[in-house]
Order: structure tokens, then sequence, then C-alpha cells
């Protein structure tokens, strides 16, 4: 990306108001609305799960921005689990290729930006796993086996199964307790 078209893009991204979740996808800016009491019960569900297998070294971090600069990506997920060094800063900001997982819980007001943009940026991120939940459709997806360019692997299961999460964390993930919209 131009380096005068990045400053620009970085310039409105700060001219937003204070608490606004706000992602770079190449050249559009996405910004994100507060989520419901189901999405963050949701993520609280998935997030207890991860935290009881998380190996030492990983710590969990909800919504830090994860910035690929040389792809011009900057992506805030609403969970991930990085390296306690790569939290041990005052920058707002970690490489993304940092990342063990992004978890992300689908916006009903935005869904292409989970289906689509992130399926896409993701993988060109260097982010390993990207988990999925979509209270819409009553589903998790489980992308994997990036090669930078592209996920190779996608697992779906149904609210009320399990999905076997690769290491690092090597658990099933119990998707019983997940309300749908």
């Amino acid at each position: 990306m131009n380096p005068e078209h990045r400053a620009l893009l970085e310039e409105a991204r700060r001219g937003l108001p204070d608490g606004s979740k706000v992602e770079l996808s190449g050249d559009t800016i996405v910004t994100i609305v507060s989520p419901s009491g189901i999405h963050q019960r949701n993520l609280l569900t998935v997030r207890r799960q991860f935290d009881a297998h998380t190996p030492d070294g990983l710590l969990p971090s909800e919504n830090t921005d994860l910035v690929s600069p040389n792809v011009g990506k900057s992506r805030n997920p609403d969970l991930t689990y990085l390296p306690d060094e790569a939290l041990a800063t005052t920058d707002d900001r970690v490489p993304a290729e940092l990342a063990a997982i992004a978890v992300e819980l689908v916006s009903p007001s935005n869904p292409e930006n989970d289906w689509v943009g992130k399926v896409r940026d993701y993988p060109l991120m260097g982010i390993p796993l990207y988990l999925l939940v979509d209270a819409r459709q009553k589903t998790v997806t489980l992308f994997s086996r990036p090669d930078g360019t592209r996920y190779h692997r996608r697992e779906d299961v149904d609210f009320g199964e399990t999905l076997w999460l690769p290491e690092p964390f090597g658990f099933e993930l119990d998707t019983a307790g997940l309300l749908p919209y």
C-alpha cells in the first residue's frame, strides 16, 4: 500500500470518537457497533473454555489491534491469544503474526465483515486459526492451515456440538452453552 495512502487512513481512524472499534482492510475503514448482551455472553462462554486450556506464555486479549502493515491490514478480533511479551507494551497495536488465534462473534449488522473480509484478511496477516461463532446461523466454524493467502481447512459444527481446537490449545470446544440471536 502506498505509504501516503496508509497515513491518510490511519489519520482518519484516529479522528473517530474514542471507544470506536475500527479496522483497516486495504483501503477500507470498518467501524463496529457496540455488542449486544448475547454477543458478550457467548464470547465469555467461549473464552472460559479457552482460558482453561491455554498454555503458559499465552494471554487472552479482547479488542487488541492486530496489524500487518506489509499487507495493509489492521483488524480487531473480539478475542485473541498472544504471547505474554507481546502485551508487555504501552502500544495499542500488536503484530498480527504473533496471534495464536482470532475469535470473532458474527455481527448481525455486518456479517460480511466476519465471513468475507476476515476470512480473506486473517490468513494474509499470518493468523493460524480463525474461530467464527455465528449466533444467527447457530454455527461455529474453525478456519485453519493458512498458507499466507487463504485457509485450507474449514470445520463447521452446529450449536450443541463440540469442535476440536488444535494446538497450542488442544481441546474440545463445547458449544452447548451458546445462545442464538
